[in-house]
């Protein structure tokens, strides 16, 4: 039993940590709270790069739900990146993150929206918390990439 709580309180300490780390802000002096900003690489459309922050307070066992997401193009988007995208309407998960041993997870989706050419970043936890699903979206426009269509496909 001992080994299995140690194992456990490594592995949430080794979640804290990332290499997708890019910036990290403590909220005071007289709290454990820390806003921690990653980068992330789609790897589909590797022409864009979301910067998260999210809350995550050390030596708790559940991260605040509230999170923030911002994308841009960072690099080429080519017709061939979009054509390997989920073009449903629920999109698919590109990155996801455990934000609490009692199965509460970060994720975020891409979406792609045909009528407009864009890309939606869709940041959200899996978790209800104090009544609401916390979110925050971002876009990435193909208007000026080589995935930009003068005369665009809707998918049905």
């Amino acid at each position: 039993m001992k080994k299995r709580l140690s194992a456990l309180f490594i592995t949430a300490l080794l979640v804290g940590c990332s290499d997708n780390e890019v910036g990290d802000v403590s909220l005071g002096l007289f709290t454990l709270k820390d806003i921690k900003i990653e980068n992330l690489k789609d790897d589909v459309v590797t022409g864009v790069t979301c910067h998260v922050a999210s809350i995550e307070a050390d030596l708790s066992l559940s991260d605040p739900s509230d999170s923030s997401i911002s994308c841009r193009q960072t690099g080429e988007i080519t017709p061939e990146m979009i054509a390997k995208i989920d073009r449903s309407k629920s999109g698919e998960v590109v990155f996801k993150k455990s934000k609490s041993i009692f199965f509460k997870t970060m994720k975020v989706r891409r979406i792609y929206d045909a009528d407009n050419q864009t890309l939606l970043y869709l940041s959200y936890t899996t978790k209800e918390t104090d009544g609401s699903f916390k979110h925050s979206l971002s876009t990435v426009p193909l208007w000026g990439t080589k995935a930009y269509s003068e005369a665009p496909v809707t998918v049905e």
